[in-house]
């Protein structure tokens, strides 16, 4: 098994878009032939456009494209611009009088972070899809849907710190599986048990534990149902591999993605995440669908990890990298 580059992956082209000043962006997942995809919505609290028709028992066939954007529920318009660009270069189902692109998407929450008042929306998602399109050097960190991501937010922002877009890419044989994931968690990320990046103590000196601290201050529930946290947890991701799946085990794969997300970031999934992952499948690979699973989440996992890795402070975020300790 060897790491590669998730653009080395054929069939799917990555770009983004992104303002520094508004804390915001987003990031688009082609595949201009179409993608058999599966979605897993896992957190209570999601916000997503297009997703019944992935169900197996519906009648769409491909996926044209995934967004994963902030702006909360108003980065959904973004998916507009993704839609108008690819059916101006004939991308899309042919209903005989157009083609209409199929276009899935999934926000995350940084309202709170940048400037409030603007959004991802149909000019960021064109400026996003084009990018894609000519094949732009996909960067991780402060870029795309990581522009307003931060993480470890349970205790306000002047403990919270800076989180990104990551992405991560495996080849074992013929077979390849990648992911690309934006890390906008309210809590922790950990790897191999340790935390990494997340709430920060008061005299920034090392990080708490957000599961404990939850688990110590059960009270914290008044917040949460006053809406001072609502909608802050979030990752949401998008999986894509050459394997030759249905869209049933595409449905499957991205469920075991998550487990991915559940091994690299504490708590996840919780009631008032929106946790979403797609799995786009573009190929002729014979693959045992439960090895694409394992790969898929390994890649997730590390993606999440390069994501804060990767991030650079801003907005009075302190990214990993610039941490004292």
């Amino acid at each position: 098994m060897e790491k590669l580059n998730i653009q080395e992956i054929p069939g799917f082209r990555f770009g983004q878009a992104q303002d520094q000043k508004a804390g915001t962006g987003c990031t688009v997942i082609l595949c201009p032939q179409g993608a058999v995809t599966g979605v897993d919505v896992r957190g209570g609290s999601p916000s997503t456009r297009d997703t019944d028709a992935l169900d197996p028992r519906c009648n769409r066939e491909v996926v044209h494209g995934v967004l994963l954007t902030g702006g909360s529920a108003f980065g959904l318009d973004a998916a507009g611009g993704v839609m108008e660009t690819l059916e101006s270069v004939g991308i899309g189902r042919d209903v005989e009088v157009t083609k209409v692109p199929n276009v899935c998407a999934a926000v995350l929450f940084d309202l709170k972070f940048g400037r409030m008042d603007r959004r991802p929306d149909a000019a960021m998602g064109r400026a996003a899809c084009i990018a894609a399109l000519e094949g732009l050097p996909f960067r991780e960190g402060n870029f795309g849907a990581g522009m307003g991501c931060t993480v470890g937010k349970l205790l306000g922002p002047e403990r919270a710190m800076k989180g990104g877009v990551g992405a991560y890419a495996l080849r074992q044989g013929e077979l390849l599986v990648g992911a690309v994931v934006a890390c906008n968690a309210v809590g922790d990320v950990v790897d191999g048990g340790r935390i990494i990046a997340g709430a920060r103590n008061r005299d920034n000196t090392g990080f708490l534990s957000s599961e404990e601290w939850l688990i110590a201050h059960s009270t914290r529930q008044k917040d949460i149902f006053s809406g001072k946290m609502t909608g802050e947890n979030t990752v949401i991701g998008c999986v894509v591999t050459n394997a030759a799946l249905n869209k049933a085990q595409a449905s499957k794969l991205a469920a075991v993605a998550q487990n991915g997300t559940v091994r690299a970031v504490r708590p996840a999934n919780a009631t008032f995440d929106g946790d979403c992952m797609f799995a786009m499948c573009c190929g002729a690979v014979p693959a045992d669908p439960d090895v694409v699973g394992i790969l898929a989440a390994r890649a997730v996992e590390e993606a999440i990890h390069r994501s804060v890795r990767q991030a650079e402070s801003l907005h009075g975020r302190p990214a990993l990298r610039d941490l004292p300790f």
